[in-house]
């Protein structure tokens, strides 16, 4: 890809990437992606976005000090989420824009997003919505569209932050107490009915009535996302109420539909 003009105000440079493709069956994304690097340093995480071969690429990298740099155009379809799927869509890189932030990420290290960065992440969040009339609930943690597959950008994102800016939806997590719990290897309809619960939201979750590793991957990318004080896999009554409030926060017809 030669290079290009951004397509935010907000982009610092253009480092294009030649990882890329047309959109299938889509006239404009309708979601945005959040990842972390999950590299050393932003350096290699560009370079690695941007090498031909190595079969990822993404919109957007976040630095650290709020620089934004852009690797593909938002009408091209960017490597960015591998198998993922939310609701009924699996072909997530066709219909996202991908934003990568700098972090090392849980395997080497993970750390505070300065706040530096995520002013730079709402920014560039809220302009695309703009542009792109994408609604807050479809802004989306690599992790949620990859459960049990992905962690990023993981707990310590401050989704409260971005959400305050009207980027992404969030509700205030019901505090953790103790109470009845629902462990790996239950079953029955309480299960089925949480396992519906997660499935209208839109995370991919099998509706059997087991509480699975499957199922326990979805609930703890719930928790990474909406209750990040505890991320354990263990559906407590804090995890239950937290989806109940959020799905009452969705649009009529995305709950009806999804």
């Amino acid at each position: 890809m030669l290079s290009f003009v951004p397509d935010s105000s907000v982009v610092s440079t253009v480092t294009p990437s030649p990882n890329y493709g047309d959109r299938k069956g889509v006239l404009s994304p309708d979601m945005v992606v959040l990842h972390y690097t999950g590299m050393t340093d932003a350096a290699s995480a560009i370079v690695r976005l941007c090498t031909e071969g190595t079969e990822v690429s993404a919109h957007y990298v976040v630095l650290e000090d709020g620089n934004i740099v852009q690797c593909v155009r938002e009408s091209a379809r960017a490597w960015h989420a591998g198998t993922s799927s939310w609701g009924a869509e699996t072909d997530i890189n066709s219909r996202s824009i991908g934003i990568e932030i700098v972090n090392p990420g849980h395997d080497l290290g993970y750390t505070d997003f300065p706040l530096r960065q995520v002013a730079a992440v709402i920014a560039l969040c809220k302009g695309i919505m703009i542009r792109r009339d994408i609604p807050k609930h479809r802004v989306l943690a690599h992790s949620d569209v990859a459960p049990g597959r992905k962690k990023d950008p993981g707990e310590k994102f401050p989704w409260r932050l971005l959400a305050d800016s009207g980027v992404g939806l969030w509700t205030e997590p019901a505090p953790i107490v103790s109470g009845e719990q629902k462990l790996l290897g239950a079953s029955g309809d309480d299960v089925l009915a949480l396992q519906r619960s997660l499935s209208r939201f839109g995370y991919g979750v099998p509706l059997n009535g087991q509480y699975d590793t499957a199922t326990m991957d979805v609930v703890a990318a719930f928790q990474r996302h909406f209750r990040p004080e505890r991320v354990d896999g263990v559906a407590d009554q804090s995890t239950l109420t937290t989806l109940h409030d959020l799905l009452a926060l969705l649009p009529q017809e995305t709950a009806l539909t999804s």
